[in-house]
């Protein structure tokens, strides 16, 4: 059985316990039960192999000061349990099985109770036991279809199960799936990019990396990194960094990393763009998918108020529009990148269209072009195709980063990529995500990105290529006899008559204005002094093909048949 279909059907199987939650919870409310428990139930398994050594461990530990270490050593992992019970035997003595389970969750280290907290399963316990349903529910995670052993469940397969759940629960709550979930083909070209001739992480022994995501979400980016890397070269260490908003999502995060052995203490819960967890940290990769589209009203204050540090915070280069964030996210990904003489660092981002080229010259968003652009950070966009993603059918980038171009043939260019239409059918769809990239695909991707040459589908630019000079163009005041009318002897512009020219950066300005402004209106003149600089990447028009019409011909025919055909129909129904 493939990967994908072995944690669909687990996933199933564990969403089927939820029917016994019926008259209880609403569908909507089926995740409150089902995410945490099924947490729990993974630690329960892990801890299985070890429970008696750490529970007899403990009867002679537990009032010595490092019980803690000693315990953790007992268990072979970095969390225990010290109570006496596990999921079979609490479902062995019905009548006490509230009192019991809060016992036995008392008894998990204190790293696995935060991350329980954060779930407030408390208030489900409760609600469980007065509706009688409690033991139940619990019985049904004891069968085999909820058997979470490391034996039968990997680690990786085990994070895809977390991410299948939260996303079947989110669309029963009507909410957005794919805010938590990215699609692994997409993960997977992004981290294949990331370590793109990389030969200090793909050839180095014992070499150890640091990777940061600023909204990890369940970690699932985090996961395919370290997993990739370790197919690659299994002595290679990458320590994942990340941080959460959504609580649910902080948790199974924070569980992923403590089942896998990570240190959990890496991924810290709060919003990035206003707490900033690890503040004067930086990484040698930053992989993300964040929130686009979202407005960042209720942050604002505290954006600006960083802003107002200039390029000593996040903010520097700029703020976007205050309807859409992810350009926050960006400017936060730069600026946790390794200054070059530590080794530089790279960056994969997905961002939608807009950051392309939303924003006038001299505007937020330019400017943050600007500052990418002029300090030769961007190395590539990939465009993917539509459709690709669960809450979204809309156009999606992958924007690539790195300050470790100088000297590359990389340097001063920008390669992008149209991969719109790498992609093939679903045979169903799982909301708007209606497309998969196949592994040819994301193999053919990061090979035309790796080779860095120009195709069908691949261009190369110059940085300047993205650049324009915004002039502003002014005309004469005249009077209703068509003089000029001078104020101390100088011409006055004519506010209605003004007009802008974008002029890129490659052009002189003064040879562009006498060939595309003097010959149409000859008394015009530039005001230099508002001249702004400004940059867009026109991602589209680049691989813009043109179609001829169909000929005059060929259309006349076409709907004379249809005449023909359609005269025909209303014969037969009148009976004409």
């Amino acid at each position: 059985m493939g990967l994908s279909s072995n944690v669909n059907e687990k996933a199933s199987l564990i969403w089927a316990i939820a029917d016994k939650l019926t008259g209880v919870y609403k569908p909507h409310e089926y995740g409150l039960v089902i995410l945490p428990l099924t947490v729990i139930r993974r630690f329960d398994c892990i801890l299985a192999d070890t429970k008696d050594a750490v529970v007899a461990e403990y009867g002679k530990v537990q009032k010595l000061p490092m019980r803690d270490v000693l315990l953790r050593s007992a268990a072979k992992h970095d969390f225990y349990n010290t109570s006496k019970y596990t999921f079979e035997r609490l479902t062995a003595d019905p009548d006490n099985v509230e009192s019991n389970f809060r016992a036995y969750l008392n008894g998990f280290s204190d790293n696995v109770q935060d991350i329980i907290a954060k779930f407030n399963f408390d208030v489900q316990i409760t609600r469980m036991a007065e509706k009688g349903i409690l033991y139940i529910v619990l019985k049904e995670f004891t069968t085999p279809k909820a058997n979470l052993h490391p034996d039968l469940i990997s680690n990786l397969e085990m994070g895809y199960i977390f991410e299948e759940i939260i996303r079947r629960f989110s669309e029963a709550h009507n909410e957005d799936a794919g805010q938590h979930y990215t699609p692994r083909e997409v993960i997977q070209l992004m981290v294949n990019i990331l370590f793109n001739d990389d030969n200090d992480v793909l050839s180095g022994n014992g070499t150890a990396k640091t990777i940061y995501d600023p909204a990890c979400g369940t970690g699932g980016m985090l996961s395919v990194a370290e997993s990739y890397l370790h197919k690659l070269n299994a002595s290679t260490k990458l320590l994942a960094f990340g941080q959460e908003f959504n609580d649910e999502t902080f948790a199974i995060c924070k569980a992923d990393m403590l089942i896998k052995g990570n240190d959990a203490s890496f991924i810290k819960d709060g919003n990035t763009l206003t707490g900033d967890q690890f503040e004067g940290q930086h990484f040698d990769y930053i992989i993300s998918n964040p929130p686009f589209g979202r407005e960042w009203k209720n942050e604002k204050a505290a954006i600006e108020e960083e802003a107002k540090k200039g390029f000593a915070g996040r903010f520097g280069p700029g703020l976007p529009a205050v309807g859409d964030g992810q350009m926050l996210f960006l400017l936060t990904a730069i600026a946790k990148m390794k200054d070059t003489n530590e080794g530089g660092s790279r960056i994969a981002i997905i961002q939608n269209g807009s950051p392309l080229f939303t924003g006038d010259a001299g505007s937020g968003p330019s400017e943050i072009r600007r500052y990418i652009l002029e300090n030769d950070l961007l190395e590539a966009i990939i465009a993917l195709p539509n459709d690709i993603f669960y809450n979204t059918g809309i156009a999606t980038y992958i924007w690539v980063l790195s300050n470790r171009k100088q000297g590359t043939k990389r340097e001063g260019r920008v390669q992008l990529i149209n991969a719109n239409q790498c992609y093939e059918k679903r045979r169903k769809s799982l909301g708007n995500k209606r497309n998969d990239i196949p592994q040819k695909a994301i193999d053919a991707i990061t090979k035309l990105y790796g080779e860095f040459r120009e195709t069908e589908i691949s261009k190369i630019f110059d940085t300047k290529d993205f650049g324009y000079t915004k002039i502003t163009v002014e005309r004469p005041l005249r009077d209703e006899h068509d003089e000029l009318l001078l104020k101390n002897g100088k011409k006055q512009p004519d506010k209605n008559l003004r007009d802008t020219e974008n002029v890129p950066l490659k052009e002189n300005i003064e040879e562009y204005f006498k060939r595309e402004v003097l010959p149409f209106a000859p008394d015009a003149w530039i005001d230099k002094k508002k001249s702004k600089i400004g940059y867009e990447i026109p991602f589209t028009r680049y691989f813009y093909k043109y179609k001829a019409p169909r000929p005059t011909e060929e259309i006349q025919v076409e709907i004379l048949d249809i005449e023909t055909e359609l005269q025909g129909s209303l014969e037969e129904i009148f009976d004409i």
